[in-house]
């Protein structure tokens, strides 16, 4: 009989829920500390950037299907932080707390012992990071809607598209997690891959101001698409194309999970 390959379909069933549930009540444990330190770093970045700097800059100019808009720096900051928010809240999970239960806890082997298979913990692992970039967002929004950053009912929206970006970038992670053989392995993809990302999709200064083919590039950039579609949210207006949007997040979301499946297949073959 031959051997499936890594890249095969993968094969889910509803068994990766019990997986869901066991990171759910292990990090009950733990809610109040987790979530200070994912909201602390936003938020101190949203104050210290968005009424520093806001007072220096003061409005932004956009376009808009309607044309040039101006709106606060506070404003434009804010929904682009919470993106940066999910973005790295998802990555943090589905890196270090993942590779702990894969690879030093062993976790994961003592999972697979039942009949549940790699392939649903692995989609557990990306949902519950997932959940993890929602709750944290969740946080974030509340405080931003008591400093009255925004009112716009539109926000309402923003939950699920940030699932979204959480669902994406937790994939993206998976791949790095499956290749990684200790923690400092994780740094490549923070330097390399998140934090320019960072500076180029719009979270703190306009698109516009990047060089043409810089802007090109970043223009496919996952977190570009989720600014894009939370940013005018936030202004009480609705996303320019939001289904190209949401297919670029989608179309990253699918192919990195079955990047990261196969990989992680590959590791618990040898």
């Amino acid at each position: 009989m031959s051997t499936p390959s890594h890249w095969s379909a993968p094969r889910l069933s509803m068994r990766w829920w019990p997986v869901f549930q066991r990171n759910l009540l292990v990090w009950k444990k733990l809610a109040l500390p987790s979530l200070v330190g994912n909201i602390a770093e936003p938020l101190m970045w949203l104050v210290a950037f968005g009424y520093g700097m806001g007072a220096l800059v003061g409005q932004v100019s956009l376009s808009t299907p309607q044309g040039q808009q101006a709106v606060p720096y506070i404003l434009f900051l804010a929904s682009g932080s919470i993106c940066m928010s999910a973005m790295n809240a998802a990555s943090f999970e589905a890196l270090y707390s993942a590779f702990s239960r894969m690879h030093v806890q062993k976790t994961w082997d003592g999972i697979m012992n039942a009949p549940v298979r790699l392939d649903d913990v692995v989609l557990a692992e990306m949902l519950w990071a997932a959940f993890k970039a929602l709750f944290t967002v969740l946080a974030i929004l509340g405080v931003m809607l008591a400093l009255g950053i925004s009112h716009s009912p539109k926000l309402l929206l923003v939950l699920p598209v940030l699932l979204v970006a959480g669902i994406t970038f937790s994939c993206i992670a998976l791949v790095f997690n499956a290749l990684a053989q200790g923690y400092d392995f994780f740094t490549y993809y923070f330097t390399l891959f998140l934090t320019p990302m960072m500076f180029l999709s719009g979270v703190f200064f306009p698109r516009e101001q990047l060089p043409g083919l810089v802007r090109a590039i970043s223009e496919w950039l996952p977190l570009t698409n989720a600014v894009a579609l939370v940013r005018p949210l936030f202004m009480d207006q609705w996303p320019d194309r939001p289904l190209v949007h949401l297919a670029v997040l989608a179309v990253y979301a699918v192919g990195a999970f079955w990047v990261a499946l196969a990989l992680t297949r590959k590791r618990f073959a040898k």
